[in-house]
Parts: C-alpha cells; sequence; structure tokens
C-alpha cells in the first residue's frame, strides 16, 4: 500500500505564471520520501551517525502531466517496488485529488560517509522484504 503524504503549494512554489515551479516537484517527493522512510521505523540521523550510512538518488525518471498552483492541497504517494543489489526503486506520484500531476520512477543507493554504494540497512530491509527475500540479502 503506497505512503500517502500532504503537501501544500505556497506562494514560494509558484513561478511567474503562478504554477508550481517544475524543481519543485523534486522537493515534493523528496519529502514524501522522507516521511516514508519515517514510516517503517528508520531513523535516518541515527543510520548517518551510528553506521555513517545516508540515502542519495542515484537516478529519477520523472513524467510532469498537469500543473499545480498557489494553495492547491497535493498528495504525494511512495509506494516501494523493489531493491536490486545495492538499489531501492520507489514509484511516486503527486495527486490534487484523484488528478495525476507528476509521475516518477526514483532509484535510490544507501552511501558511506565516503559517498561508496553500501548495502541496504538491514533495518530497513527487514521492513521492506520481511520474508529476506532480496537481491540484496
Amino acid at each position: 500500500m503506497p505512503h500517502r503524504f500532504p503537501v501544500r503549494v505556497y506562494y514560494e512554489d509558484t513561478d511567474l505564471a503562478g504554477i508550481v515551479y517544475y524543481a519543485n516537484y523534486l522537493k515534493f517527493i523528496e519529502r514524501g520520501r522522507t516521511e516514508w522512510v519515517r514510516s517503517l521505523g528508520v531513523d535516518q540521523t541515527r543510520l548517518r551517525d551510528e553506521e555513517g550510512l545516508v540515502f542519495a538518488v542515484r537516478r529519477i525518471e520523472a513524467d510532469y502531466l498537469r500543473s499545480a498552483r498557489f494553495d492547491d492541497e497535493l498528495v504525494v504517494e511512495t509506494e516501494f517496488l523493489d531493491i536490486v543489489g545495492t538499489r531501492i526503486r520507489l514509484r511516486q506520484t503527486v495527486f490534487r485529488g484523484e488528478e495525476r500531476l507528476f509521475d516518477s520512477e526514483v532509484t535510490l543507493v544507501a552511501i558511506t560517509r565516503e559517498g561508496r554504494a553500501a548495502r541496504v540497512p538491514t533495518v530497513l530491509l527487514k521492513r521492506l522484504v520481511p520474508d529476506g527475500h532480496s537481491s540484496a540479502t
């Protein structure tokens, strides 16, 4: 089941035409991913401080379908797709009501303080693939 995160469009999110500036959708889905990880019980600050791991976007494919405007109430849906090796794939979609405005597929990697790819943290892996059947294990 997708994780849902509400976002309201503020004036600062819009361009001169009064529509959401395209790069701000990336900020919206970043917030959605952060809340999705939090909802899984993963403390990213602890993960960074104690294990030296953070998440980074390796790849994003995005489709801008419709424009959002000032004061719109949006919802960012984050859906886990799979884990392949050291990569986590997600689908993230921004909706205004039932209307799909933005669709993306995001690939994340865990990286060390030195910037090297690392295995997906066990705490997250157990929550995403409870039976342990993943190509990351």
